[in-house]
């Protein structure tokens, strides 16, 4: 095997028959370039284990994580990403931010390239799958990984440390609460997802909501207003009387919409979110906890301990939601 620390921006576009420039817009740029130059820089970079910089030998002060989500797209992973901070802060390590598109959103949301970036010590990818070239090009580059909140639905080969929320776990506990109440029949309301390549939280939770109650599911596009797939749903035979949002802001519009046509929360239908955060609390919206800081926190000692030598063997770790229960249920 090519030794990864010896291979070069030069090496790879050697390799891939491109210039430098074309090698770093097809890892930094991918819109940028065409996908069959983009699929040969990235056959190249999977092949030589390329990456930028070389693992420290112990992890502390000059230690510099790169943290790679969908952070323009779920709010939720900035506050995955503050539970890292606070950490970061008591260990005097450097943390740089990678916005990535939401899996939810891509035909193919498998991310090939590592968003990492000179002089990057470990890497942690939030929400989004990496697939085979990438992981091939961490295991090969011996660069530190961990994954929160990532499922694949088929494995790539090799132990990733991985930490997890039990997202059917949360649904069990919405499930549960509501059949509680009388509900019998509820709508699950995610954003459509495009891909097979994961396994989202929505699947895992709607298998965990579907053990209480029947489940129709309803789907709507992130920033799109759902009251009309809603009333639509609402107003059919034997109508469900609830539902359970995939995360508070889509719960938070779904209330707004039916408040304004006329329906009355939860007299006429009651509402369940996921996260818990001010949104929630301010509106009054029985939601699914999860511990974000936390899983933050998880993620980055898992990683610290193996830039250092020193991690167990420990490769995931799985972290319980919790039921707040308020006046939309």
């Amino acid at each position: 095997m090519r030794d990864a620390s010896k291979v070069t921006i030069y090496t790879v576009a050697e390799r891939a028959g491109v210039s430098i420039s074309t090698v770093s817009l097809a890892i930094n740029a991918p819109h940028r370039v065409s996908e069959a130059t983009r699929a040969r820089v990235l056959a190249a970079v999977g092949a030589l284990g390329y990456r930028t910089g070389s693992p420290p030998t112990h992890a502390g002060a000059g230690t510099r994580i790169a943290v790679a989500a969908p952070f323009s797209t779920y709010s939720s992973y900035f506050r995955r990403f503050s539970g890292m901070l606070v950490r970061a802060r008591e260990t005097a390590i450097e943390l740089t931010a990678h916005d990535l598109d939401s899996a939810a959103s891509a035909v193919a949301p498998l991310l090939d390239a590592l968003p990492a970036r000179r002089g990057i010590d470990g890497l942690i990818v939030m929400g989004v799958p990496l697939g085979s070239a990438a992981m091939r090009a961490s295991r090969e580059s011996a660069l530190p990984l961990v994954l929160i909140d990532v499922r694949r639905a088929r494995p790539v080969g090799g132990d990733v440390a991985t930490v997890l929320v039990d997202d059917e776990e949360g649904g069990r506990l919405a499930g549960e609460h509501l059949y509680e109440r009388g509900h019998r029949r509820v709508i699950y309301l995610g954003e459509p997802q495009r891909s097979e390549d994961y396994i989202s939280a929505g699947m895992l939770r709607m298998r965990g909501l579907s053990e209480f109650v029947e489940m129709e599911r309803v789907s709507s596009e992130l920033h799109a207003d759902p009251t009309a797939v809603l009333r639509t749903a609402l107003s059919a035979p034997r109508a469900p009387t609830a539902i359970v949002a995939n995360h508070d802001e889509l719960a938070s519009r779904a209330l707004r919409g039916l408040t304004r046509e006329g329906l009355s929360v939860p007299d006429d239908v009651a509402i369940v979110g996921f996260d818990d955060g001010p949104l929630a609390d301010g509106l009054g919206l029985t939601t699914v906890r999860q511990p974000f800081e936390e899983s933050g926190r998880a993620a980055l000692d898992l990683l610290l301990g193996m830039i250092a030598g020193t991690g167990t063997a420990v490769g995931r770790v799985d972290l319980l939601p919790s039921l707040i229960v308020r006046s939309s249920t």
